[in-house]
């Protein structure tokens, strides 16, 4: 099939993964490469930017290597991990610090501190979002605060910030582009959805300044090309699309329009639906921008959960088990949870009840209680953040949603799956291919190169099958160890 041949890169907490897709959606080669994250204090998550360029870097060289002989690749498109900042200096391309990833939460004090002083419905009107630690804006004042040799690039006016597309677009082009798209941009605190550009007035609210940001585009922009030497890839490769990684797989579900949910079950997880132009929660979701490109701007309601597949892995470990496809298994030894209820709070509860205090919980437990019940009510924990967020979208929008597409690392579990459809009891549809979002900014990246890429149709859905009266229950149950482990300490 003619057509062009794009490297997608999806570049994400746990990993970095590069696919190289063909005109027809065939995925010609493909490449991962681990990442780890360092939590130094209580509440600190952090991962080093220069390893992250690395990883994409390996992965880049392996998917080439495994083209076939004779094919290049005409695009690239960047899909990433969001709200995680990284800062470095302009002269020497090197980063100033650890890169302060999205689960960290040092600056929740900062966001109080802020919220005391009635700024949050101003921030919020221009933004979409609320005053939380989750995004970069008290990041970057906490950084020029604390670390001396970024405001010392800030005085110098050395200093580049960016999320962690604007880190590899600078990497990609070898210094020649700083910028960012409308979708990562939106997801700052220091960007107006209503003008599609940072504020100053923002930025002094949280005492940063403008001049260190990358400036933002299109998410179908020509955002610069590739530099001789920088990775495997000849010079002058085009990096044609860049999206946040939970607005990449929105468009890579073929979502175009209001009416649909995706849910990315990844660390965390993010709910997205389009909406018909820009809204402000009354449910403790956030506002957002699903992307802009030749027809238009997207505007979305999203809910972030701060731990949601992390936490199979995190009881995984508490339990000896290898791995949370061990867990799983162990899981659906027993024919529920017996009772019990764990909420994964290990960075405090994302939306919709945002609250940073939040600390993990299992309540529920007697003589009864086995290792198996904690590993199911890991899974029904998963589930059950998801149909908090499902929940308070509907109230947003004022209507029931149809069904929930579903994709990331977790979704190919089809327990989960069962279990969170019986949860929200709405069927659910999981992508055909588990890297959506690298499917769908790649085919943000043939759109803007005049091609459409087709893509393929999910799996046959999940329905549900449990009794209303026991969903019911396990959803008061839920609600009521939500509200323990939201107690002061």
């Amino acid at each position: 099939m003619n057509g062009p041949r794009v490297l997608a890169i999806d570049q994400g907490t746990t990993n970095t993964k590069v696919l190289i897709v063909g005109p027809d959606g065939a995925v010609l080669a493909r490449a991962s490469a681990p990442l780890t994250t360092s939590y130094p204090q209580s509440g600190w998550a952090e991962q080093s930017a220069e390893a992250l360029w690395a990883s994409v870097q390996g992965a880049i060289a392996e998917a080439v290597a495994g083209l076939a002989p004779g094919l290049g690749v005409d695009a690239i498109a960047i899909a990433n991990q969001r709200e995680t900042l990284v800062l470095w200096d302009a002269v020497t391309h090197k980063p100033l610090c650890p890169a302060m990833i999205w689960q960290c939460r040092r600056t929740a004090d900062d966001c109080a501190a802020l919220a005391a002083t009635g700024v949050g419905p101003a921030v919020e009107a221009a933004t979409g979002l609320g005053l939380n630690p989750l995004f970069p804006a008290t990041k970057l004042a906490w950084a020029l605060r604390n670390i001396p040799t970024v405001a010392a690039a800030q005085d110098a006016g050395r200093l580049r910030a960016g999320t962690v597309d604007a880190w590899l677009l600078w990497n990609l082009t070898g210094g020649a582009a700083h910028a960012t798209d409308h979708s990562n941009a939106s997801r700052t605190l220091l960007f107006d959805t209503r003008t599609l550009s940072f504020s100053p007035e923002l930025a002094a609210i949280f005492g940063v300044r403008v001049d260190c940001l990358p400036q933002p585009l299109p998410s179908d922009s020509l955002f610069g090309v590739t530099a001789a030497g920088a990775t495997a890839l000849p010079a002058g490769v085009p990096i044609q699309a860049m999206m946040g990684d939970s607005h990449a797989a929105l468009y890579g579900h073929g979502v175009r329009s209001p009416g649909a949910v995706k849910a990315t079950y990844g660390t965390g997880s993010s709910l997205m639906t389009l909406t018909p132009g820009r809204v402000t929660s009354s449910h403790g979701l956030s506002g957002t921008i699903g992307w802009t490109d030749r027809t238009g701007t997207a505007y979305a309601l999203e809910g972030n959960i701060t731990v949601s597949a992390q936490a199979a892995a995190f009881m995984a470990k508490i339990l000896g088990f290898e791995d949370a496809r061990a867990l799983s298994v162990f899981a659906q030894s027993v024919p529920d949870a017996g009772g019990v209820t764990f909420v994964p709070a290990l960075a405090g509860l994302g939306a919709p009840h945002w609250n940073d205090a939040a600390r993990g919980t299992l309540t529920g437990m007697s003589h009864a209680t086995g290792p198996a019940h904690l590993a199911r009510a890991t899974f029904e924990a998963i589930a059950q953040q998801i149909a908090d967020v499902f929940e308070a979208m509907q109230a947003d929008i004022g209507h029931p949603l149809a069904a929930l597409s579903a994709d990331g690392g977790a979704s190919g579990n089809d327990f989960l799956m069962q279990l969170q459809a019986d949860l929200i009891g709405r069927p659910v549809q999981v992508a055909a291919l588990e890297e959506v979002g690298a499917m769908g900014v790649a085919a943000m990246a043939m759109a803007a190169l005049g091609h459409a890429l087709p893509l393929a149709a999910p799996k046959p859905p999940f329905e549900p099958a449990l009794k209303p009266a026991d969903r019911a229950q396990l959803r008061r149950s839920w609600a009521h160890a939500i509200a323990q482990a939201s107690l002061p300490a």
